[in-house]
C-alpha cells in the first residue's frame, strides 16, 4: 500500500522539526484536539501535522476500518481463526434488537443482566446471606480478563462503593490466596469463581483452596460460592447451584468481558444503578465510534496516533500515565487489551506481517511515575510516547488544593516532554548559580532536556461510572482500529497456549513421576534442582 510509503517519507521529511514549532500556528491546539462523549483528546503535542493526518485517515479508509466496524457491530464472524462474532458491545446495549444467524442476541444479554442485578440486590439488601450473617466480603477468583477488568474497575470507582468489600485472587502462587483469605470470615464471605470453561488451571486451583478454607468453618461451603461460567455440568459438580451461575457466550472475549457477568464484583460493590451508568458510558462511546466520521472519531484518531508513533516513527513502547490514583490498575488492564489483542506476527491470511504489530504498553499513575521512570522519558536515549489521562475535578472537595497540584503536575510533564531545555538555557541556569568555565559546561550538559517527546492528553470532568465506561470502550475501539489497519485478528490469543501445554507436561517431572525425556537440558536441570531442594 503506497500510503505506508507516503507516511514514511513524510515522517523522514519532518522528523527534525521541533514539536514546539507546530504551535507557531495559533490554531494548533484546537485543530488537533477532538471532543466527544464528555472527553477532550488533545494530540497537538505529537508530530502529526495536517498532511500526516490526511495520510493516516486515508490509511484507515483504505484498510476498511468502516466496513470492519459495521461487521463487528452487526455480528459478523470477524474473529476468523475461531469462527466467532465479536459482540462485547452487545453487553452494554440496553436498547433495540440484534439478530445474528436467526438468534436474538440482546434478549439473552438483557436476561443475564437482569439475573445479575437481582442477585446483586439480594446480596446488598441482606436477602442473600452467608451462613454467619450478611455478606461483608466478596472474593473474586479469576485470571486475565476475569481478574484485570473487575479488579481495575472496583478500585477506580471506590467513591461509589456501598456494598461488600471486594478482593481479588488471580495468581496460582498460593501466597496470594492465603493473604487474601487470612483476614476474612468464611461465614460472611462470598467467593466468585470466574472461568468460562471452569477448567482454567490457576483459577480452579485457587477455587479448590478457597473451598477448603470455607469448609473448615461452614457446613455447606458451596452455598457461598457463585460462578461466572458457561459450563453448568462442571459448576454443578463443584456444588454451585444453577441460580448462582452466570454464563456468557463465546462471542465475548475475556479481555472484553467486564461489561457482563465478569463484572459481578463491580456490581456488588457499586450497585446495579451505578453499574448501568458504567454500561451507558460505554454504549455512548460505541454510538460515537459507529456513527462519527473518521476525522472526528475519538477511537479512530487515538488509533492513528498509535500507528504514527509505532509503525511510522518506530517507537516500540507506549506509556499510559493516568493522573488518577484510582486508575492505578488501568495500565495493566490496557497491557492485556493491547498486547494480547495486537501482539501478533501474522496477518489474517497467515502471511508474515510486513511491519511491527502492537507496541509494548506499560505505565503507572502520576505523580508516582515522576519519581521513578520519568527520568528516562525526559532524558533517556529512547523516545516513549506518553498518554496522559486527567480529570478536571476530584471526588474530595476538602482536598481540592491537592487535585489542582496533581493537575499542574500532569500539564507540566506533557509541556516539559515537548518543550525540553536547551544547552544555552541550562548554561544560563548554571551561570546564575555561580559556576563558570568547564565545570559550568559539564553541569549544564546534565541539565539539558532534548524535548520533542510526544504525548496525548485525555481530559474528562470527573471519574464517574459513566466516564470509566467511556474510557474503556474508547481503548477497546482504538485497539480494534489498529488491528484492522495492521491486517491482523485482534480477537484471538494463540500465543498464550504453548506455555500452558508445557506447564502441564512439567507437572509430573516436578513430582518425580516422569523423568522428563525430551526436555532441554536447562529446563530439566532446573526441575531436578527444585526437586532436590524440596526433598531435602
Amino acid at each position: 500500500m503506497n500510503i505506508w510509503n507516503d507516511l514514511a517519507r513524510h515522517h523522514a521529511a519532518t522528523a527534525s522539526r521541533p514539536l514546539l514549532a507546530l504551535f507557531d500556528d495559533p490554531a494548533r491546539a484546537s485543530g488537533f484536539s477532538i471532543e466527544a462523549c464528555d472527553f477532550l483528546l488533545d494530540y497537538s503535542k505529537t508530530g502529526i501535522d495536517a498532511e500526516a493526518r490526511a495520510l493516516l485517515l486515508s490509511l484507515a479508509e483504505a484498510s476498511g476500518v468502516e466496513a470492519r466496524r459495521e461487521a463487528m457491530f452487526t455480528g459478523a464472524a470477524i474473529n476468523e481463526t475461531e469462527g466467532r462474532a465479536v459482540l462485547h458491545t452487545a453487553l452494554r446495549n440496553m436498547q433495540g434488537r440484534l439478530e445474528v444467524a436467526g438468534y436474538e442476541v440482546l434478549a439473552e444479554t438483557r436476561a443475564t443482566y437482569a439475573r445479575l442485578a437481582a442477585f446483586a440486590r439480594a446480596l446488598r439488601e441482606g436477602r442473600f446471606r452467608g451462613q454467619g450473617g450478611v455478606i461483608t466480603d466478596v472474593v473474586n477468583i479469576g485470571i486475565g480478563g476475569s481478574d484485570l477488568g473487575p479488579a481495575m474497575a472496583v478500585l477506580a470507582l471506590a467513591p461509589y462503593h456501598t456494598g461488600p468489600r471486594c478482593h481479588f485472587v488471580s495468581n496460582v502462587d498460593g501466597a496470594q490466596v492465603a493473604d487474601v483469605l487470612r483476614p476474612l470470615d468464611p461465614e460472611t464471605t462470598l467467593v466468585i469463581v470466574a472461568s468460562k470453561t471452569f477448567t482454567t488451571i490457576e483459577t480452579m486451583t485457587n477455587a479448590a483452596a478457597a473451598r477448603a478454607w470455607m469448609a473448615a468453618k461452614v457446613a455447606d461451603p458451596a452455598a457461598q460460592f457463585a460462578a461466572v461460567s458457561s459450563d453448568l455440568d462442571r459448576t454443578a459438580a463443584f456444588g454451585i447451584a444453577p441460580e448462582r451461575v452466570f454464563g456468557f457466550a463465546d462471542w465475548v472475549g475475556g479481555r472484553f468481558s467486564v461489561w457482563g457477568p465478569v463484572g459481578l464484583p463491580l456490581m456488588l460493590a457499586i450497585g446495579p444503578a451505578h453499574f448501568e451508568a458504567f454500561l451507558a458510558g460505554a454504549a455512548e462511546m460505541d454510538a460515537h465510534f459507529r456513527a462519527a466520521p473518521l476525522a472526528r472519531n475519538l477511537p479512530v484518531l487515538l488509533a492513528l496516533v498509535g500507528v504514527w508513533h509505532n509503525q511510522i516513527c518506530g517507537y516500540a513502547t507506549r506509556a499510559v500515565l493516568p493522573y488518577e490514583q484510582r486508575l492505578s490498575r488501568l495500565p495493566a488492564y490496557l497491557q492485556q487489551l493491547e498486547m494480547e489483542s495486537n501482539g501478533k506476527r501474522v496477518a489474517m491470511d497467515g502471511s508474515d506481517l510486513p511491519r511491527h504489530s502492537g507496541p509494548i504498553v506499560w505505565g503507572e499513575p502520576g505523580t508516582n511515575g515522576q519519581h521513578a521512570f520519568f527520568q528516562l522519558l525526559h532524558q533517556g536515549t529512547r523516545i516513549v510516547p506518553c498518554e496522559f489521562l486527567l480529570a478536571a475535578e476530584g471526588h474530595e472537595p476538602w482536598l481540592d488544593h491537592q487535585h489542582l497540584l496533581l493537575v499542574a503536575n500532569c500539564l507540566a510533564q506533557s509541556e516539559a516532554l515537548m518543550r525540553g531545555r536547551s544547552l544555552a538555557e541550562a548554561t544560563q541556569l548554571m551561570q546564575a548559580s555561580g559556576l563558570s568555565g568547564d565545570e559550568c559546561d559539564r553541569q549544564a550538559r546534565h541539565r539539558v532536556f532534548p524535548g520533542n517527546r510526544p504525548s496525548t492528553t485525555l481530559l474528562y470532568p470527573r471519574l464517574t461510572p459513566h466516564v470509566l465506561g467511556g474510557i474503556l470502550a474508547l481503548y477497546e475501539h482504538r485497539v480494534f482500529c489498529e488491528g484492522v489497519i495492521l491486517g491482523i485478528n485482534s480477537f484471538d490469543q494463540w500465543g498464550v497456549e504453548l506455555g500452558k501445554e508445557l506447564a502441564l507436561a512439567l507437572a509430573p517431572v516436578l513430582a518425580g513421576t516422569d523423568a522428563g525425556g525430551g526436555k532441554d537440558a536447562s529446563t530439566l536441570a532446573l526441575a531436578n534442582r527444585i526437586r532436590a531442594i524440596r526433598d531435602h
